[in-house]
This record gives C-alpha cells, sequence and structure tokens, in this order.
C-alpha cells in the first residue's frame, strides 16, 4: 500500500535560476539516505510572474493574480503548503493565501529565525535585498517584535552594487564581478553596525561567497529549505519502492 505522503509545493520562476537554485538545496540539505525518504514536490515555476518590485514601486502591474493561479494549481495538484522561493514575493502572501487557502511558509521569519541563530545576542541586522523588499519594509515589520533593529544600506550601494548584482544573476552573467559587489554591499552594512546580514533575494546567495567572509552571513534560501524540512520532512515517511 502507498502512504499519502506531505507534499511540498513551489512557486517559482522569480527567477528560474532561483527556483532551481531552492530545488537543489532542498534535495541537498534533505538528511535522507535513499530516494523514497525525500520529499514529494512540486514546481509550478513561471517566469511571466510579473515583477515584484516594480508593482511595489508603483511601475508594473500587480503579480498577485498571477501568484494565486499558480498557488491554486499547486494546491489541485496535492501540495501541503508552499514555499516561494522569492523574498520581495512575501509582500503578497498573505493575499495568496487568504485568496487559495493554502499555507505558505514564511521565508521572511525563518530567515530572522536563522539570523538570531547565527550570531549571539543579535541586535542589528543587515539586509540584502530588492528594492522592492526594503521599501515594503517586510524585515522591519518582521523583527520589530523581535525588538532587532534592521539596517539596509546606503542608496548609491544598493543602486550600484546591490540592484546590479541582482540584475547580473538574473541575466545569466559571469557571476565574478557580482560576487564583489555583493561583499562591497555587505562590508557597508558592518560599517553600518550590522551584527549579522541575510541574503534577503534568492539571487544574492548565488553570490554571496566573498561577502561571507566579511560578515557573519545568512542565506534566505537555505532558511526557506529548511523550514519546508522541518514542516514536512519525516525519516520514517517514505512510501516502499
Amino acid at each position: 500500500m502507498r502512504r499519502a505522503r506531505p507534499t511540498l509545493g513551489i512557486l517559482g520562476g522569480m527567477g528560474p535560476l532561483a527556483t532551481a537554485d531552492f530545488y537543489h538545496r532542498l534535495v541537498a540539505r534533505t538528511p535522507a539516505d535513499a530516494d523514497q525518504e525525500h520529499l514529494p514536490v512540486l514546481i509550478w515555476a513561471d517566469p511571466a510572474v510579473p515583477d515584484r518590485t516594480a508593482a511595489l514601486l508603483g511601475e508594473g502591474p500587480s503579480p498577485v493574480p498571477a501568484l494565486a493561479e499558480g498557488a491554486r494549481w499547486l494546491r489541485r495538484a496535492g501540495a501541503s503548503c508552499v514555499a516561494v522561493p522569492c523574498n520581495t514575493a512575501h509582500a503578497y502572501v498573505e493575499q495568496v493565501a487568504k485568496a487559495t487557502g493554502i499555507e505558505v511558509l514564511d521565508m521572511i521569519k525563518a530567515a530572522l529565525d536563522a539570523a538570531a541563530d547565527a550570531a549571539p545576542a543579535v541586535e542589528r541586522v543587515g539586509v540584502l535585498a530588492t528594492r522592492g523588499t526594503c521599501r515594503a519594509g517586510l524585515y522591519e515589520r518582521a523583527a520589530a517584535p523581535r525588538g532587532v533593529e534592521v539596517i539596509q544600506v546606503p542608496e548609491d550601494v544598493q543602486r550600484e552594487y546591490v540592484d546590479a548584482a541582482i540584475r547580473a544573476v538574473k541575466a545569466g552573467a559571469d557571476l565574478d564581478g557580482p560576487a564583489r559587489w555583493i561583499a562591497t554591499a555587505a562590508a557597508a552594512l558592518k560599517e553600518r553596525g550590522a551584527d549579522v546580514v541575510i541574503a534577503a533575494c534568492t539571487e544574492i546567495p548565488l553570490v554571496s561567497g566573498l561577502a561571507a567572509r566579511l560578515v557573519p552571513l545568512v542565506d534566505s534560501t537555505d532558511a526557506l529549505v529548511d523550514a519546508a524540512l522541518a514542516r514536512l520532512w519525516r525519516p520514517d515517511a517514505a512510501t516502499p519502492a
């Protein structure tokens, strides 16, 4: 008899490389000893979802209809809950959850939990994020009840290094330059007093190796993976082959 198993839905495509990276990390971080012990996964990856940052800046259409379409498909297909490997999209996940009735894992909370574990007595957390995530105050709102201050990079650093690095990763450019730019931005956050820095855009972990040498760095993609595993993975839930 096949047993029903918890199934993770991935609402992705924002961008495609970040979605592939999330699934790769999910497999790599699952403490499985055999294929059958890994989570069943459904992936909806629609790169046509309107740009989240543009919407938050009032420069483009809302992504909610496209996100809700994907979430409904995942629910109908059997997803127990949904992971959205895009920090900026979390400005809309409450609307998506309400519209579709499916549980959406909280990437922002997961990253802040990981930041609290990364350094002792964390008081100030720096974020490397899209303009949309910064404008929406996603990390600020989630950190306030914890008594944690969120620090952003100066505007010129955001424009010249963070935004440029995110664009380069999405465009499939050589990653050496973006890795240096993100390291520069992380150094700016350290100078501003950040105890730990969150790579708060799923493109940034792909180029954060140099930055992690400068300051304790939390990978928001890994944090979401760990939240998904904590919610769904059970070592005794494998379906017999």
